[in-house]
């Protein structure tokens, strides 16, 4: 029978807190995990995995260990108003011990698959950090090359305000980043969808043809950018500027 490895067991003991906490009724692990020696604790979350225009964002974060005023309300992203997540935003760069935001572009997503760009770039998140954290917490996603502790948690957007963190700062960062590339790509409407594949994007997408910051492995772009290129002669038919 093989031996279980450092890496193994500290993420076993992670993922037992966790599942004491929300046993004992916790409304948030990140205090049951502090209490228990913890004081970093990390999180981690994307944004952009369901889009099929433009990057897929990961971002990571470790909250103080005192309440703070202005981090009240943490919850996930998609469930707060643009406004509140902007003010969060800026409240969780300015207290956090640590954080880091990485993007993904779209040709990467389409060279290695959105799993292996979600899972490394969790990695890379965690490791730019600059203080290393004694647990790291994800949404339900499984790092198993992490040293440190480690625990996925189902919806753990709403049982930790660390992964809350970096879901907000995730999403604002990279809803930024598609409001500037809707200025260099106009005519698909990227500031109001953010690249995902609503039937005005698909439709704009047939009209003028997948830019280059689409990810042309989705089935939706490819299909869409395939009507538009049989309008196209073939010496045009080439992504959209």
């Amino acid at each position: 029978m093989a031996r279980p490895t450092p890496q193994s067991a500290a993420r076993a003991r992670g993922a037992e807190l966790v599942q004491q906490a929300l046993s004992e009724g916790y409304s948030f692990v990140d205090d049951y995990l502090r209490f228990h020696g913890f004081s970093h604790v990390a999180g981690v979350d994307e944004a952009g995995r369901g889009a099929c225009c433009g990057p897929i964002t990961i971002a990571s974060c470790i909250l103080p260990d005192h309440g703070v005023p202005e981090l009240a309300g943490l919850n996930d992203s998609k469930k707060l108003t643009p406004k509140r997540r902007e003010r969060l935003f800026g409240a969780i760069t300015e207290h956090a011990v640590a954080y880091e935001i990485v993007h993904i572009p779209a040709a990467e997503i389409d060279q290695r698959g959105i799993q292996y760009a979600n899972i490394n770039g969790m990695y890379r998140v965690v490791a730019g950090l600059g203080v290393e954290p004694d647990v790291v917490l994800t949404d339900a996603v499984h790092l198993p090359e992490l040293a440190c502790e480690h625990a996925p948690l189902v919806k753990g957007d709403a049982l930790s305000p660390a992964i809350s963190a970096a879901s907000i700062l995730a999403k604002v960062s990279r809803d930024r980043l598609m409001v500037e590339m809707a200025e260099k790509y106009p005519g698909y409407g990227l500031a109001g969808h953010k690249g995902y594949g609503t039937a005005k994007h698909m439709a704009a997408v047939r009209l003028h043809g997948a830019c280059p910051e689409h990810r042309y492995t989705y089935s939706n772009v490819a299909t869409a950018h395939a009507e538009w290129a049989s309008t196209q002669p073939r010496e045009e038919g080439h992504p959209g500027q």
